[in-house]
């Protein structure tokens, strides 16, 4: 008989505007993973988005996500190499704290949400300044990813916050490692923009 994951494929309630939706959406892309995609209104609608339903198991925080994906579609561990959990967890969770403050900017920004904007962008810019030198660090040491010797689930958790920055007014120019970051992800086979994110660079 069949198993459970071949008859039935993870659910993803996904909103097409979210960051934190369009990770989870490059995690299956790059996983090379199918899934079925339910709309759902975060803006205004309140809905919250994403919520992953893979059989028994539904998860809604944005690391736990990536983290179930790599962990269940990636039987190599390419995603989530055994020598680096204790590096990507550190990652997940700066991208669930220091990095949010762009996720809240944008949402000032671009949909009219109640904030700070200039102290949200503020905040987003050290943030950024974080990311900066540590892939300056890392390329100095020959290494091109956040951690290992290639992108794991660390890289799709902190590109679309990054990416989708300038939507609330910060550009890329005084980060050079980013830049170059960024292209080489772009670059992955499976690679999938999002609206603000294109394809190519």
């Amino acid at each position: 008989m069949a198993s459970r994951r071949l008859q039935l494929l993870p659910r993803l309630h996904d909103y097409v505007l979210s960051a934190d939706c369009y990770a989870a959406r490059l995690m299956f892309a790059l996983a090379g993973v199918g899934y079925e995609s339910v709309a759902v209104d975060v803006y205004p609608g309140g809905a919250i988005a994403p919520v992953l339903e893979d059989g028994d198991t539904v998860l809604s925080e944005p690391g736990a996500i990536l983290t179930h994906i790599a962990g269940t579609c990636d039987a190599a561990g390419t995603w989530l190499p055994v020598t680096g959990a204790s590096e990507i967890a550190e990652w997940l969770a700066f991208a669930g704290s220091d990095l949010r403050a762009l996720a809240e900017a944008r949402l000032v920004a671009v949909l009219g949400a109640k904030g700070d904007l200039v102290a949200l962008n503020g905040r987003g810019r050290a943030a950024l300044r974080i990311i900066e030198d540590h892939l300056t660090d890392r390329r100095i040491a020959g290494n091109e990813w956040f951690v290992g010797d290639g992108p794991s689930v660390a890289d799709i958790a902190l590109f679309p916050h990054v990416m989708l920055s300038h939507d609330s007014g910060i550009g890329h120019e005084d980060y050079p490692a980013i830049n170059l970051w960024q292209r080489r992800l772009r670059k992955l086979k499976g690679f999938a923009g999002m609206p603000g994110i294109p394809d190519f660079f």
